[in-house]
């Protein structure tokens, strides 16, 4: 199965990986989302997740298109049925790109713990702790 992957090759000056607008475009639209919400529990055909969300069939099988093309979802046809399964990879993938942003909030809310800390010792409140970046 082809995986058509949102990420590119890594980003050398910052040294994580940048992520296609694509990827969080799928995800973005309320019903995509929903369909990927209702896929966490179970694979379900077309006319499943359109009973589920109450839109008609072309519109669900529109969604699931645009999911599988950016990755997310794999079908797999069973005799007229088709049934769709998320697939972890591109989620994978997205919390890698996540962890970046993750390691640098830890840093400057640690700062923020460490400064508020000496405050509350009574040390020098003269200047909070510079926010350098990638720290």
């Amino acid at each position: 199965m082809a995986y058509y992957r949102q990420f590119t090759e890594l980003h050398p000056e910052k040294g994580g990986k940048f992520l296609n607008a694509a990827t969080l475009s799928a995800l973005a639209e309320p019903h995509r989302l929903q369909i990927v919400e209702l896929l966490t529990q179970q694979p379900l055909t077309v006319g499943e997740i359109a009973a589920r969300l109450q839109l008609r069939q072309p519109q669900a099988s529109k969604h699931l298109r645009v999911l599988s093309e950016a990755g997310f979802v794999a079908v797999q046809p069973v005799a007229n049925r088709r049934i769709y399964t998320l697939r972890a990879e591109p989620f994978q993938d997205l919390d890698e790109w996540l962890e970046t942003y993750r390691q640098l909030w830890e840093g400057r809310f640690d700062r923020l713990g460490d400064y508020l800390h000496q405050l509350q010792q009574g040390g020098d409140t003269a200047d909070p702790p510079a926010d350098t970046p990638g720290s």
